[in-house]
């Protein structure tokens, strides 16, 4: 089983939006802990859309940091495809992302590797979630109706930590959760094809800067849009 401890590439995925407090902390932690454990690859910021100085911070970033690779959305367009477009363009056989608010760091991903020998997929679960009341609920309620509506049952399904091996993303590319079921829909089509994952406590730290935009009413709206369509796709 590959794993980036053998020596195979890595390629991290920081989704970005209006982070310009955390994203310069969020790359240098990424290309320290890549340099420290020895591990090649890239990290792949994806600015969605920023209308802050996230994408002017990441532009400067790039000239000293060879690993780093930005790709940048003219206009927002979710968490989803934020992510969607870094592993569309990684060029590695393992792939990670992690959100690039600091509340994930990216030595924690030694949790998760050593799992990569036996799973392809290994999906991080918040221990102690740093967040808001309304958050956590938000997140119970989202793993209840996946459950209910879809069959689906993964604790923490939402966690902004994940690896995988770059040779299944053609099978769990999610193409109808690409917001806040984005997570959703991968672990959807990994239980339909039987693929296999692993599910593995990480810390959560609390956010230093930017405002958290997953709770806000228009994207709870679009999530319920994306729950019709999986299951749409589901019956169909």
């Amino acid at each position: 089983m590959l794993c980036a401890m053998d020596g195979t590439p890595l390629s991290i995925i920081l989704p970005c939006f209006n982070e310009e407090g955390s994203v310069e902390r969020s790359v240098h932690d990424c290309a320290g802990w890549m340099q420290q454990r020895t591990i090649s690859g890239e990290i792949i910021a994806v600015d969605d859309g920023s209308t802050d100085g996230t994408h002017a911070i990441l532009e400067q970033l790039r000239t000293k940091i060879p690993s780093l690779h930005v790709v940048r959305h003219e206009r927002n367009q979710g968490y989803g495809l934020a992510v969607r477009s870094g592993i569309d363009a990684a060029q590695t056989s393992l792939v990670a992302f992690m959100d690039s608010d600091g509340q994930f760091r990216a030595s924690d991903l030694d949790l998760l590797l050593p799992s990569l020998r036996d799973f392809p997929f290994v999906a991080g679960r918040r221990h102690r979630r740093a967040d808001s009341f309304t958050r956590n609920m938000l997140g119970k309620v989202l793993g209840l109706m996946n459950w209910i509506v879809l069959g689906l049952w993964v604790r923490d399904v939402n966690c902004g930590m994940k690896i995988f091996r770059r040779d299944l993303w053609t099978a769990i590319r999610p193409t109808h959760g690409v917001e806040k079921l984005f997570n959703t829909e991968m672990f959807l089509r990994m239980q339909e094809n039987g693929t296999r994952w692993a599910t593995i406590d990480v810390p959560h730290y609390p956010r230093r800067a930017g405002t958290p935009t997953g709770a806000k009413l228009s994207v709870i709206i679009r999530m319920f849009g994306e729950l019709r369509g999986l299951r749409r796709r589901g019956r169909g």
